[in-house]
């Protein structure tokens, strides 16, 4: 069945009201938000209403349609630079040039958990239903990043990782987390409290004890202080929690059929 859609004022108008700008002072070229699951998007069922993420079981041509408001909706310079996020360290630059035997276009799609770029304009993105988004943005105007950090990327260095490609440094850079599950509902186990922990056994104040091998776990701010030993002392935002805030997605409250916000950044030319 094709989708219908509402006539594009009235989705633009939504899809605006669907905007979640970064409060963080941010460098004057810079832009960044990340968006709510609504009221705008023509999503339904279990994905209402504004999902962004294509690979979950949503209708294709309703996930493209809602990714043609965002970039109308945000006035954005080019269409976001999606990338095929694995839960791992991987950081990519843009613009890139392909790599041998790659085919690269303007809607391609690359393996990876985080973006860096020096180029006004080019809109760095990441898809989350729980996991962290952090952006980051040089004071200068300069460059920005984004990095997706569930705990296995966190505790893998995803942050550590997108620093090192970035060319200023981390006293001159400002970060901000997005919309993720917050401390008090996200429950793990001996996986999860021992990949951070024993490594660096600091992290443990992240943790709080619930019953035999289970602990809360905070994991804003296991980003706040892996950012702090790297030398970013600006760190913003972390204060959502997508579980019990039924403005967000959120994949440990609905499953496998959660639709996927995106958190965005990009420098004005």
């Amino acid at each position: 069945m094709t989708p219908r859609f509402e006539p594009a004022e009235a989705a633009l108008a939504k899809v605006r009201a669907s905007l979640l700008y970064a409060d963080w002072p941010s460098p004057p070229q810079v832009r960044a938000l990340s968006t709510l699951r609504g009221p705008g998007g023509h999503s339904r069922g279990p994905f209402a209403s504004f999902n962004l993420g294509s690979a979950k079981g949503d209708n294709p041509a309703v996930v493209a349609e809602n990714r043609l408001t965002l970039y109308q909706a945000a006035d954005l310079p080019r269409a976001p630079c999606w990338l095929q996020q694995v839960h791992g360290t991987r950081v990519v630059r843009f613009p890139r040039q392909a790599a041998r035997g790659e085919r690269l276009s303007a809607r391609a799609r690359v393996e990876a958990d985080a973006a860096v770029s020096t180029t006004p304009g080019v809109v760095l993105a990441i898809l989350s239903a729980d996991c962290l988004p952090v952006l980051f943005a040089a004071e200068d105007d300069s460059e920005i990043a984004v990095a997706h950090a569930g705990w296995r990327g966190l505790a893998g260095g995803v942050l550590e990782a997108t620093l090192a490609m970035l060319h200023t440094s981390p006293a001159r850079l400002l970060a901000w987390i997005g919309p993720g599950i917050g401390a008090s509902s996200y429950e793990v186990g001996t996986e999860v409290h021992s990949a951070f922990v024993e490594p660096h056994p600091e992290a443990a104040v992240h943790f709080v004890s619930t019953r035999s091998g289970h602990w809360t776990c905070d994991l804003a701010g296991l980003a706040r202080q892996r950012l702090k030993m790297a030398g970013i002392t600006r760190v913003f935002g972390g204060n959502f929690d997508t579980y019990t805030d039924p403005r967000f997605y959120s994949y440990r409250r609905d499953g496998l059929r959660s639709g996927r916000l995106a958190s965005l950044i990009w420098m004005e030319a």
